[in-house]
């Protein structure tokens, strides 16, 4: 083996710890949502909804970019808002995010997560995939984009973009009523 072929490699061995780490830690912000969703469903009958939201909320918003998500799922129209309407966007996109989580995680059947691995994206995202395992019924796929360590998207079934299907909502919504209507949807 040439010198330079050695240290090629040597230089590649040393960077996949690294390449490793990261791409761990994307896995462990999921997991660690994982965690909560399966407490909040053993736990759902006791908790309640306000109970489910309370839990989860901490979780959720340290696990994702609610903010970038509000913006990404409003579209074009955020830069034309004052900033009073995108904090006021933001807090609405975080309440509706959390209760529609504290609503579907409502019981528990046996499910189980499962994390199926990961693949870094060329810009420095990373897109973990995962299952939801169900015993009575199909597994379900959700893969998590994540940027900077927090979740930007999930895709249901491994290909529906979450925020894609806000977008189509909110950009209805926005069209007839503007971001005050958005608000108090």
């Amino acid at each position: 083996m040439t010198l330079i072929a050695r240290r090629t490699l040597l230089l590649a061995t040393a960077a996949l710890p690294l390449a490793a780490k990261a791409q761990s830690a994307a896995a462990a912000t999921v997991d660690r949502l994982h965690a909560t969703l399966l407490d909040l469903m053993k736990n759902a009958r006791s908790l309640g909804v306000r109970g489910r939201d309370q839990r989860l909320r901490p979780v959720m918003e340290a696990s994702f970019n609610l903010p970038a998500m509000t913006r990404i799922a409003v579209g074009p129209p955020w830069t034309g808002f004052p900033p009073a309407q995108q904090q006021a966007l933001v807090r609405a996109f975080s309440d509706w995010s959390v209760a529609t989580y504290a609503s579907r995680f409502d019981g528990y059947g046996g499910e189980s997560f499962e994390t199926l691995g990961e693949t870094p994206r060329p810009n420095g995202d990373v897109l973990v995939n995962t299952r939801l395992n169900r015993p009575n019924d199909a597994p379900v796929l959700l893969n998590y984009l994540l940027r900077d360590g927090r979740i930007v998207d999930v895709y249901l079934t491994g290909t529906i973009s979450e925020l894609a299907s806000r977008r189509a909502e909110f950009t209805a919504i926005l069209r007839e009523g503007g971001p005050e209507r958005l608000v108090a949807e």
